[in-house]
């Protein structure tokens, strides 16, 4: 089995190294690169996903479309679409656009800590939906303009991110599909070409 490489960051966003994924969550993560996704069809339908019970880090949690961490020197576009083939089965027929740049968070679970500078990406796709169940126990599509005001309201739980990333994402205007896209330059420079 190869490890997965996560990218370790100074509060720069510079890289400062690597650590291997399985080991790298745990009470004192330290800050590394991710990135989080949120995956609408045509109709602007958002894809809400509920992570596996089996994950190590928020099990059974229900959160944006789809997570994960660039590997070393991988483009964050090219990571994006890796994960969204490993975790949805979603292939081909794919816009990705990056929306916020400057996401950062740091969250808390059960003594199991989350550290990230996170940019957040837009992803339209026509492709079908085949979930890997080691990653995500359900996936449904829903309107984003009352799944976001129930995450505003505090009434839908979702996962810690999530929550901070739709404050920001309700900002950029209410069709999702008409949201500006976001200033590669504004990246960590760990992902920045």
């Amino acid at each position: 089995m190869i490890s997965e490489e996560v990218v370790l960051l100074d509060e720069s966003g510079a890289a400062i190294g690597t650590e291997d994924k399985a080991t790298v969550h745990h009470g004192d993560t330290p800050l590394h690169l991710a990135f989080s996704s949120y995956v609408f069809n045509r109709d602007g339908e958002f894809l809400l996903t509920q992570r596996a019970a089996s994950k190590k880090t928020w099990p059974a949690v229900w959160t944006n479309s789809c997570c994960g961490h660039p590997a070393p020197g991988e483009p964050p576009v090219t990571a994006v679409a890796r994960r969204l083939a490993d975790e949805l089965g979603l292939v081909g027929s794919t816009e990705i656009d990056l929306l916020l740049p400057r996401f950062r968070y740091r969250a808390v679970l059960d003594g199991v800590v989350e550290n990230e500078m996170c940019p957040v990406y837009r992803v339209v796709t026509d492709g079908v939906l085949a979930p890997n169940p080691d990653e995500v126990d359900t996936a449904e599509w829903v309107a984003w303009q009352p799944f976001a005001a129930a995450v505003l309201a505090g009434e839908r739980p979702i996962s810690p991110w999530c929550a901070l990333q739709v404050e920001q994402l309700v900002a950029l205007g209410p069709d999702p599909l008409a949201w500006p896209v976001g200033d590669d330059a504004e990246l960590p420079p760990a992902l920045r070409r």
